[in-house]
């Protein structure tokens, strides 16, 4: 599970099967303070393949910069290069993804229009659920 911005576009290609496959990165940021008080950032790059529905989705909906929220299981690839050096890949084959941007893109302040309210059905009178209650 990470959450981070895409680094570029997502790019969308169709396998010669027919099913739709999405490759883009995301970024994301540790920051710290060290032994001297000064503060650290660093950030680390995740390669995210996405299959059939929610690449297309992805594809349709993510740009570069958006926020995203990835889980998926990781998956490393090993093959011989050109020099005949073997050579390793690392990704996150998505099983998951939550968009955290506002719908419409741009700032907050241009996003006013574009948030839908989500009415929460009524509870006929049922006693509220409280965080103590939940046996977990």
């Amino acid at each position: 599970m990470i959450i981070g911005n895409l680094t570029r576009d997502p790019e969308v290609r169709t396998t010669p099967s027919g099913q739709s496959v999405a490759s883009f990165s995301v970024a994301t940021n540790y920051t710290w303070v060290d032994q001297s008080g000064q503060k650290q950032e660093k950030a680390e790059f995740h390669n995210v393949v996405a299959w059939r529905k929610l690449a297309e989705i992805c594809g349709q909906y993510l740009k570069k910069g958006s926020k995203v929220y990835v889980e998926g299981r990781l998956q490393t690839t090993d093959w011989a290069g050109q020099d005949g050096v073997k050579k390793y890949r690392t990704e996150i084959v998505m099983e998951n993804m939550i968009m955290l941007d506002k719908m419409g893109g741009g700032n907050a302040t241009n996003n006013t229009n574009n948030i839908d309210t989500i009415s929460l059905p009524e509870t006929d009178g049922e006693e509220e659920i409280r965080v103590e209650n939940i046996p977990f």
